[in-house]
């Protein structure tokens, strides 16, 4: 099989995933979200082998134009997803974070993402393209994972503040865990992969470290949102509804980051 074969058959692992998980708090069938949850690993490998096949068809990293990036993006969630569902058993968090991989597949499948595999522009071609953005999408993925279950923090703290809210209260403290340690994986995940491995790469293909382009700018933004938020966490023993807020606002400023600039700013990432 091809890789748009591979590609059809993880969306519909991930899209039959999430309906599962719905379905099971909706019915309150556990069964259900362990179905999901195997449909979830199931979807990961297939798109495994459909980044393996378009990586042997280019001849090139799976992640140099918009339909390569967003489905590596997509594959990235579910593997951050899967680990830490494996690590929190929190599976309420499952049919909100398989919403955001499928949608994110069905960004990448519409026919407005071109998906002929191309030829490099000289600028990516550096074994430096594997490490910047294979590690920072990988970071995304994570923070995305805490995006979900900070929302899910605020819905159950509000609930748990009400008479007999005492179950929201301790499904409120579980939500807060898997948020902290969703971040404390991908911060340093996007520090290597957004900071340290692009300023490398970009001083090899530039001639200089940092050049205000609006990717880097925005990387920074994304940066120093969670860096706050560790900090404010670690130092000044911040947590629940203050720490889930800035969760919140770190993930979107990573949307900016990947969505946002590409389309809407102009600059040394525009081939991106």
């Amino acid at each position: 099989m091809n890789e748009p074969t591979f590609f059809l058959l993880a969306f519909l692992a991930y899209v039959l995933s999430a309906l599962a998980y719905f379905g099971s708090q909706l019915f309150r069938k556990e069964k259900w979200a362990r179905a999901g949850y195997v449909l979830a690993v199931a979807g990961l490998a297939v798109h495994s082998l459909a980044l393996a096949a378009r990586t042997i068809k280019s001849g090139h990293a799976p992640f140099t134009n918009m339909y390569e990036s967003i489905s590596f993006l997509a594959w990235a969630s579910a593997l951050a997803y899967v680990l830490m569902e494996g690590k929190f058993k929190i599976r309420k968090t499952g049919p909100y974070v398989m919403l955001i991989v499928v949608a994110l597949m069905a960004i990448a499948s519409s026919p407005l993402m071109p998906k002929e595999a191309t030829p490099l522009v000289p600028a990516l071609q550096s074994y430096w393209l594997w490490l910047h953005v294979s590690v920072t999408l990988l970071g995304e993925a994570f923070f995305a994972v805490a995006f979900v279950s900070s929302l899910l923090f605020l819905r159950a703290d509000a609930r748990g503040r009400k008479p007999k809210g005492e179950e929201a209260a301790r499904a409120a403290e579980r939500y807060d865990a898997m948020s902290y340690r969703a971040i404390a994986i991908g911060f340093p995940l996007f520090t290597l992969g957004g900071l340290v491995f692009g300023m490398i790469w970009a001083y090899k293909a530039w001639g200089a470290t940092w050049s205000w382009d609006p990717k880097e700018v925005w990387s920074l933004i994304t940066w120093l949102v969670f860096a706050l938020y560790l900090h404010t966490r670690i130092v000044l023993g911040w947590k629940g509804r203050r720490a889930a807020l800035i969760a919140v606002l770190g993930f979107l400023a990573a949307l900016f980051t990947y969505f946002g600039v590409n389309y809407l700013l102009t600059g040394l990432h525009s081939y991106a």
